[in-house]
């Protein structure tokens, strides 16, 4: 920084650029220092601790900028917020340190989130009246509306969820300053604006977020990696605190920190952490590793809801790694573990863990689905649960709701406030066919007339049926388009993903990822369209007894799902995006006769509750409600803390979770004291209303069972069935590719080579480093001898021919036998033999001339003692210095020295020198028994050498050819003899008639 001119010439700033707000009032602000001063000021605080409000950590990365005098009237303030339906530009006159309270006193701009020809972006004139109606015109009133015009701009194309400037200083001339901003960027729309984002510098260097190693990986591979995203957000809360929590499924954060704040536990929580979106055994290993034991460290709780599509034993065995690799820690520090999990193959998970718990020597208490998670938590704090804490399910029960007029047997229409029914059908936009298969399921399981998906609509697949399972066998017919769709199923009224096609009542969009400004302008053209919106990143929802969207579906489906009373409707005030008052008081304010309650959940930010407290107030709604809005837990938090997927978060005191569970009790709502409490009085408040008469509970009746699929019953291990093949040499199945039983990752990671991996998928183990190294070193020696040899000359006569590689090298393969290259199995054979049989060279010899038989692997058509082969002088010597035996090779020696007498190119060739060595390797290295090394001469594996050596070559002819652009081969007529003069004519006989 010295190196910068102005530093010594100007007066400076210097603040901590770490995201920390207020950083004036916090005396982390030194303003009109000289270059030494503000060095110095860094410098007594970089790398210490420091307290910023409620929060200690180390400040680690400061700035330093020119300091621009100005008046205090020149000081004004701009905030730009998004809203669920607007954005809304807040601006005050006098700004700096002592704003104050902005809300009280800032003028503002509503935008809706939705520019179009009726609602555009603001005007001058607007900007103008709305926000400076107290600046006089002239040069700052001009400057200051193109300014905040452009702001909003910048905010709308960047897709900035906040943004925040103060002290803007306007002065007198026109010039515009900001000299401390803070801002917030939505994270899924980096699709859309990453190259914009990219000059941006690392947001995760908070003062409260000091990654240690472990952590650093895991937020380093989240920004890399997709999945990430949704992964893992890890929050480092209390240091020095006694438990920790890596929660499954990012929406159970509630059921795990609250209960552990009701306990009074709050301020002993180590750390929270969560994943979904179905991830691997390797990421979620990566994940669950940052949690290493502490001294002070006694209890993890790992706690999970029923997944609608994770595999729960393959993401345990992540889990399962990580705490077998925290193992000596877990045992020195006492750490108890309680699990809790339950979804697909959760059986199998659960039973791992409880089998970790007898191996790894650490209590492990493990529960499945029949428990509440809520449960779990006070035992794993105090030890104890209450009489009612787990919970009891009653006899499945199927659930029909009265269905509105038909036509030929089906519905014809519906009321408003009952947007599915039993005759509801739908559209799949995607490939989607695990979605699909699960709403079958529900279907057959409801006795629907006929399946609620009408066709899938996929751009990239063309016009086709796929095969699904309605009972036993359903058929979905797939189009490219909503266009092209048949009149028979055109009128279909609800799509599963979003759409412009007229006649669709009903969105659910069941992606995750969708940045919330195009959610917000989706929420804009439902409205305009009159269409209801499911979603963005819904799991699906149900209809009992009627209709069921997206992934809400699990493998014990028919006792969860099916067993909902129809007296009552569950509201969300975080998954449905329509204007609050119509989306969740609809069910509600209009006179369904089969909807005599409401459930009401909530969570910490956002107003849609007070949405219905005013429907209440109104009295437009006079049927109980049972409300609870869940994140009391986040004062317990001294750090922003987003949570779940929505990343929920209170933007102000009456958009936490206190605030509206306190407004609710206020308008009449019925409000449990704590979230534990909900069940025991939606249990009480049903009850009541049986009593009085206002529910009849509903005949139960037996649902049809519905098949296992053949794949998922194989993976819970229900059935079996003969392989068709076997294989022990690799499996790719998991998480990470195995060779032999070695991690891919290992292989690159202890640099076995080349070598390496042949002995582990050819011999299934690992043989010694010289071992591999000659393995190596065969390969080089063997790639390529010219290109006059058969294979090569087949090989090019091939690819001049126009043909491709694998044509090209499978032609000079077929050329490999005994007369070319694969002598080295046949030598390996006699030698080996001869040796066995106590021969001596010379009698090894003799018994070869009289039986009329040559010796493979002697003989050279160039090379002589005089002239010896340097290939196999280069293997001579490296046995000799390498190999800690060569017994059979100091026997073809003695054979080479017997026939060389006679004839001087009768010499222990390449492929003889190779085959006597390996043999040696085979017998002498420890590594194989002697029968293995036999049956290895036998099945090939020496010429299996030469043909993965020459493979090399033979590709480089085919490569060299092609890239000369070789023509057509015609060989040489004066090259062939042919003799036609000695072959007999045919004779021809004929018959006289």
């Amino acid at each position: 920084m010295s190196s910068k001119a102005w530093v010594h010439t100007t007066p400076l700033v210097a603040k901590p650029d770490q995201l920390i707000k207020r950083r004036g009032k916090a005396g982390l602000l030194a303003l009109n220092k000289s270059y030494p001063e503000a060095k110095k000021w860094i410098q007594d605080r970089a790398g210490k601790p420091q307290r910023v409000e409620a929060v200690v950590g180390t400040l680690n990365n400061f700035i330093v900028e020119p300091f621009l005098p100005h008046p205090q009237h020149t000081e004004a303030y701009i905030c730009i917020t998004s809203a669920r339906s607007d954005d809304t530009i807040l601006f005050s006159p006098t700004g700096g340190v002592d704003v104050g309270d902005v809300d009280a006193h800032a003028l503002r701009l509503n935008i809706p989130a939705l520019p179009s020809a009726s609602n555009p972006f603001p005007t001058r004139g607007e900007v103008q009246k709305t926000l400076l109606a107290s600046y006089e015109a002239g040069k700052r009133k001009e400057a200051l509306t193109d300014f905040i015009l452009r702001l909003y701009s910048v905010y709308v194309d960047l897709h900035f969820a906040y943004l925040e400037i103060n002290p803007l200083v306007v002065l007198d001339d026109g010039s515009i300053h900001y000299l401390d901003m803070a801002a917030k960027l939505d994270q899924t729309a980096e699709f859309i604006c990453g190259p914009k984002w990219s000059i941006a510098r690392d947001t995760t260097r908070t003062v409260d977020r000091q990654w240690s190693g472990p952590l650093r990986s895991v937020v380093t591979s989240r920004r890399k990696r997709p999945i990430f995203k949704s992964l893992t957000r890890p929050r480092v809360l209390l240091s020095n605190s006694p438990f920790s929590t890596p929660t499954a499924v990012s929406g159970l954060w509630l059921l795990v920190v609250t209960p552990s704040q009701a306990a009074g536990y709050a301020h002993e929580l180590a750390n929270y952490g969560e994943y979904s979106g179905a991830p691997s055994e390797g990421q979620t290993y990566e994940y669950a590793k940052t949690i290493s034991p502490r001294p002070d460290g006694k209890i993890l709780i790992i706690g999970g809801g029923i997944a609608n599509f994770t595999n729960v034993a393959a993401t345990f065995k992540g889990i399962i790694r990580a705490l077998e690799g925290a193992k000596a820690g877990l045992i020195a520090h006492g750490v108890k573990i309680y699990v809790r999990r339950g979804g697909p193959n959760y059986q199998e998970g659960l039973k791992a863990m409880r089998l970790l718990g007898e191996s790894l020597g650490v209590p492990i208490h493990v529960f499945g689905p029949e428990t509440h998670i809520t449960a779990v938590v006070p035992l794993a704090l105090v030890g104890m649960i209450h009489d009612d804490g787990e919970r009891i399910q009653p006899d499945d029960v199927v659930v029909r709701f009265d269905s509105a007029a038909t036509e030929n047997g089906h519905a014809a229409s519906r009321p408003s406030y009952r947007p599915f029914d039993a005759e509801t059908r739908s559209f799949v936009y995607g490939l989607q066919p695990r979605a699909i298969q699960g709403m079958l399921d529900f279907d057959y399981s409801c006795k629907r007339s006929r399946p609620s998906v009408a066709a899938m609509i996929y751009p990239f697949g063309g016009h086709h049926i796929q095969k699904f399972y309605w009972g036993l066998f359903a058929s979905i017919p797939m189009w490219t388009s909503s266009l092209t769709l048949p009149v028979a199923v055109a009128s279909t009224p609800v799509l599963l993903t979003a759409s412009s096609t007229p006649g669709i009542r009903a969105i659910a969009l069941i992606a995750e990822g969708v940045p919330e400004r195009q959610a917000r302008e989706l929420l804009w053209r439902a409205k305009e369209k009159g269409v209801l919106i499911i979603g963005p990143a819904t799991v699906g929802g149900i209809k009992p007894g009627c209709f069921r969207i997206g992934n809400s579906w699990r493998d014990d489906g028919q006792h969860y799902l099916l067993e909902v009373v129809p007296s009552w409707v569950l509201l969300s005030a975080v998954t449905v995006i329509p204007e609050p008052p119509s989306s969740i008081t609809c069910a509600a304010t209009k006179p369904d006769p089969a909807c005599k309650m409401l459930v009401l959940l909530g969570e910490v930010g956002g107003v849609e509750e007070y949405a219905v407290i005013d429907a209440v107030k109104r009295g437009e709604i006079k049927k109980p409600i049972i409300a609870w809005a869940i994140g009391t837990c986040a004062k317990m938090f001294t750090t922003e803390v987003q949570f779940g997927h929505a990343g929920s978060m209170a933007n102000s005191d009456s958009e936490t979770a206190d605030a509206k569970n306190r407004a609710m009790r206020a308008a009449g709502f019925i409000v449990p004291d704590t979230f534990e409490q909900l069940p025991d009085v939606l249990r009480a408040t049903y009850a009541r209303l049986v009593q009085e008469g206002t529910i009849v509970p509903a005949r139960e009746v037996d649902p049809p069972v519905i098949p296992m699929d053949y794949k998922w019953a194989q993976e819970l291990g229900l059935i079996r069935k003969p392989a068709a093949f076997i294989s022990t040499i690799s499996d790719e199945r998991g998480q990470e590719l195995m060779y032999a039983g070695m991690r891919i990752s290992d292989v690159f990671k202890e640099e076995i080579g080349v070598g390496g991996v042949v002995s582990l998928l050819w011999f299934k183990r690992r043989l010694p480093p010289y071992a591999t190294k000659f393995i190596e070193m065969v390969l080089m020696l063997t790639a390529d001898h010219g290109p006059a040899v058969s294979g090569a000359m087949n090989t090019i006569v091939t690819t001049r021919a126009g043909k491709d590689l694998i044509s090209s090298l499978t032609s000079g393969l077929l050329t490999i036998g005994s007369r070319f290259g694969g002598a080295l199995d046949e030598a390996a054979a006699m030698f080996s033999s001869a040796k066995d049989r106590g021969l001596t060279p010379r009698e090894f010899v003799d018994e070869s001339r009289k039986a009329n038989r040559l010796i493979s692997g002697i003989g050279h058509k160039i090379k002589s003692v005089n002239n010896p082969d340097l290939r196999v002088e280069l293997v001579k010597r490296y046995v000799t210095e390498n190999f800690p035996s060569h017994s059979l090779l100091d026997y073809a020696l003695a054979v080479e020295r017997v026939t060389t007498a006679k004839k001087d190119t009768l010499i222990l060739n390449v492929d003889g020198c190779i085959a006597v060595c390996f043999v040696d390797l085979l017998r002498d290295s420890g590594a194989f028994t002697p029968e293995e090394a036999d049956e290895y001469i036998k099945i090939g594996t020496l010429n299996g050498l030469f043909v993965l050596g020459r493979s090399i070559g033979f590709i480089g002819h085919h490569l060299d050819q092609k890239r000369l652009r070789a023509p057509l081969y015609r060989h040489p007529a004066d090259d062939i003899f042919i003799n036609m003069a000695d072959v007999p004519q045919p004779r021809v006989l004929g018959k006289m008639q």
